[in-house]
């Protein structure tokens, strides 16, 4: 099967399939929900992508979590307004990656519990869609941790994309080669 030459990973669906019944969505603002990371980059490039194609507006939210500041007994292992700087300067390279687009880009720090807070930026910035990466904890993580991009796909107010990370083929031809038969 073939990508979506625009959009990674994505397979194109059969001609007609995802049509909408009242006319196409117009898309004027993305919302992208990220942690900065390396494993939030394929979410970053959809968000791109789906804000120039739509000559849309992207709003960059990363939310800061205290619970994950804080070390066992309640001392803080990092102070809530050095990551912000952290996140605010990595973010300037999103922005300017945006802007050589022609995407008009902005950044927001919050701070809260990350699917809680995600859900109210979408309500209160106005987003016609959230892009949101999935870690891929896997089933145990999901339980003990829960799962912020499930948790933003159920109580969103706009349609949400999960992006998930993907494997490289060499990882995944690796790992089948090493197995016993």
């Amino acid at each position: 099967m073939t990508t979506h030459p625009a959009l990674p990973g994505m397979h194109p669906a059969p001609e007609g399939l995802m049509r909408p019944a009242l006319g196409p969505a117009v898309i004027q603002r993305v919302l992208l929900a990220t942690d900065l990371s390396a494993t939030s980059e394929l979410a970053t490039e959809w968000a791109l992508g789906l804000a120039e194609r739509n000559d849309a507006a992207l709003l960059v939210v990363s939310v800061i979590d205290p619970g994950d500041l804080r070390l066992p007994g309640g001392r803080w292992r990092s102070r809530v307004d050095l990551v912000r700087d952290d996140r605010e300067m990595a973010a300037q390279a999103l922005v300017k990656r945006g802007r050589n687009l022609g995407v008009a880009v902005t950044f927001l720090v919050w701070t809260g519990d990350p699917g809680e807070t995600i859900v109210s930026a979408a309500q209160s910035e106005a987003a016609d869609v959230l892009v949101v990466g999935a870690h891929g904890r896997g089933v145990l993580g999901r339980l003990l941790l829960g799962s912020v991009s499930e948790y933003v796909a159920r109580h969103a107010p706009c349609p949400v994309l999960v992006v998930r990370a993907t494997i490289p083929a060499e990882t995944t031809k690796a790992a089948s080669a090493s197995r016993p038969a």
